[in-house]
């Protein structure tokens, strides 16, 4: 189905108003609806989610399942202050950021300054990285916060809501088209670093827990996405952390790793500078 939307005259022709924010308010409605929960078994077992790992009592929606808690226990958050986290479970891509742009394998490049339509904060991660976090349907769709320090009121940028799978990425440049949602932490460790949810196609609301200016703590939780994959962003300035090689290594291939919410992904360079 996405080959024939994205790859064909036809199915770009539907697509269009397929991404558009009122259809994913209104199949966000739905989502939200006690009839929903009907979806919830086929779902389950479509994408192999273990449920046994979850709060899952009284849910009423097929939203509330999908952004359901995992049991206590089962996400530890690494405390070490020279390690860096992962903020979500998801599928995880490094890039480095030069002369101003991410250029992915095999997909668009983009340019740091349209993603957070910011000139100057976006210069100040020249030489930095940009770490991509894809969340699939099956995956814990709740995130956290990448490290502790003093966070930015909450900047929401309107856009469309393209899916964030491959085949999309490698057709536009997705991530400065879609709708999203960023904040500037700045950190003891890691001087500033912004954080930034991606919706997607049919993702009805990312849903983030303190929008105003806030003190925040690594692996606290900042928010959940509603129905749909979607995506987290991080930027890191230059220098500032030593990514673990098989990431590096994984990336420089177009490959994605795997990883889980609160698990080291890299070393934190010069910690307290």
């Amino acid at each position: 189905m996405l080959n024939f939307l994205y790859h064909t005259a036809l199915g770009r022709i539907i697509l269009k108003p397929l991404t558009t924010r009122f259809v994913s308010k209104v199949a966000g409605a739905f989502m939200d609806s006690r009839l929903s929960r009907i979806l919830i078994p086929k779902f389950v077992k479509s994408a192999g989610i273990d449920v046994s790992e979850y709060e899952t009592d009284g849910l009423r929606s097929f939203n509330e399942f999908f952004y359901r808690k995992i049991k206590p226990g089962l996400r530890t958050i690494a405390q070490e202050q020279d390690v860096l986290i992962a903020p979500a479970d998801g599928l995880l891509t490094a890039y480095p950021i030069q002369s101003g742009l991410v250029v992915p394998v095999k997909q668009s490049e983009y340019s740091i300054a349209r993603l957070v339509e910011d000139a100057e904060l976006a210069e100040s991660f020249e030489g930095g990285w940009c770490l991509v976090f894809r969340l699939c349907v099956h995956h814990y769709h709740r995130y956290s916060y990448i490290e502790s320090g003093v966070k930015s009121a909450n900047r929401f940028i309107a856009g469309k809501l393209h899916t964030v799978q491959p085949i999309a990425l490698e057709r536009s440049p997705v991530f400065i088209e879609n709708c999203r949602d960023y904040t500037v932490i700045t950190t003891r460790n890691l001087g500033r670093v912004v954080q930034m949810e991606v919706g997607a196609l049919l993702v009805g609301k990312i849903e983030n827990l303190t929008p105003g200016e806030a003190q925040v703590e690594r692996g606290e939780e900042k928010g959940r996405f509603l129905y749909g994959g979607s995506t987290i962003i991080v930027l890191v300035e230059k220098e500032r952390v030593q990514l673990n090689n098989e990431i590096v290594e994984a990336s420089n291939r177009g490959e994605e790793t795997p990883v889980k919410l609160g698990e080291p992904i890299g070393k934190i360079t010069n910690v307290g500078a």
